[in-house]
């Protein structure tokens, strides 16, 4: 392990340094991606990998956030790219388990060793950045005067038949052109400025979604909601790895609940405050339920799809459970995941 310099030696809590980059001039750093892991080295490595393809002439940094506290295979792994020099950045151990924590402690970690960065991004462990995504994540950031641009996952399915699925909303990208857009929903692949960054605070994501997700849709929903200028780049991709475990009825059922639960949950936070805010939640939460059949049909009839069909109901069912406590914790189990 290659120590910090004194001067940087910043303490954020639950989080340690387990290695860095050697001679790493924080101050030139334009851009950092942030990029959490757990339990997927191989993977990582694949991820990393793409990381250094970047066609860009911007100084950029990766922290990699390891939240396996005990095992650390992806800190393991990663650690000699990073002290090779092969890397610039940092590796560090997100110790509190959940998806919110990793992204918090990466983040946090970006603001306090990063001074002068202007862009954040974040790619997840199972993903491949096309070789021009940063340059063109920050580019339209620029030209769209964007403070959060978010991109498309691509499925890359691990078996060819089931490309099929690519259409499922579970899977497709929320929109298919650049430009400026009302809202975002994820940080598979997203940049976030600096100053929403500062704006907003630690912590940014808030640990009750740590293990059910969504807790970057609230991040993203409270943002806007504080006047931060949403955007979309349709040509920053990035390849999000799909095992055919995702494919299964089961799972697909799972997620859409879950992305329901987590509709009703962003939205009660949003409208927190505001007279009769929990009545109103509910009142469209029956109203999705009663008109899902039909958008459902809709749908059956346009993709032809029953799994699509029933993606308005299940999504409408679960803001409803969400009434009554319902939280699919899917990353509680990640090998399930």
């Amino acid at each position: 392990m290659i120590p910090l310099p004194s001067d940087a030696l910043v303490s954020i809590a639950g989080v340690s340094i387990a290695g860095r980059s050697p001679g790493l001039a924080a101050e030139t750093i334009e851009a950092v991606v942030t990029l959490p892991t757990f339990k997927r080295p191989q993977l990582l490595l694949e991820t990393l990998a793409s990381l250094k393809a970047q066609k860009t002439a911007r100084r950029f940094a990766v922290i990699v956030m390891e939240n396996e506290a005990e095992a650390r295979e992806g800190a393991k792994a990663a650690l000699p790219l990073f002290e090779r020099g092969e890397m610039p950045g940092l590796v560090i151990i997100a110790h509190e388990r959940g998806n919110c924590s990793a992204y918090n402690a990466g983040w946090q970690t970006a603001v306090l060793h990063f001074p002068n960065f202007k862009h954040l991004l974040v790619i997840d462990d199972d993903e491949i950045a096309e070789p021009d995504w940063l340059e063109r994540m920050c580019e339209a950031a620029e030209a769209l005067r964007a403070d959060i641009v978010g991109g498309p996952q691509v499925p890359v399915f691990a078996d060819p038949s089931h490309a099929k699925w690519a259409d499922h909303p579970v899977f497709a990208p929320p929109y298919r052109e650049t430009g400026r857009v009302p809202a975002l929903y994820s940080s598979g692949n997203l940049l976030v400025g600096r100053n929403v960054l500062v704006a907003m605070g630690p912590p940014f994501l808030d640990l009750r979604f740590n293990f059910m997700g969504g807790g970057d849709s609230d991040f993203l929903s409270r943002s806007a909601q504080k006047g931060f200028a949403l955007g979309w780049c349709a040509e920053a991709r990035v390849k999000e790895t799909i095992p055919a475990r995702r494919v299964e009825a089961d799972w697909i059922r799972a997620r859409s609940l879950r992305n329901g639960v987590i509709s009703a949950l962003v939205e009660k936070k949003k409208r927190a405050g505001t007279p009769f805010s929990g009545t109103k939640v509910l009142l469209k939460s029956l109203a999705l339920l009663v008109a899902s059949p039909l958008r459902g049909a809709i749908r059956l009839a346009r993709t032809g799809s029953p799994a699509t069909g029933l993606y308005p109901v299940y999504v409408a069912l679960g803001r409803v459970l969400a009434e009554f406590g319902y939280a699919n914790e899917q990353y509680r189990q990640p090998e399930k995941n």
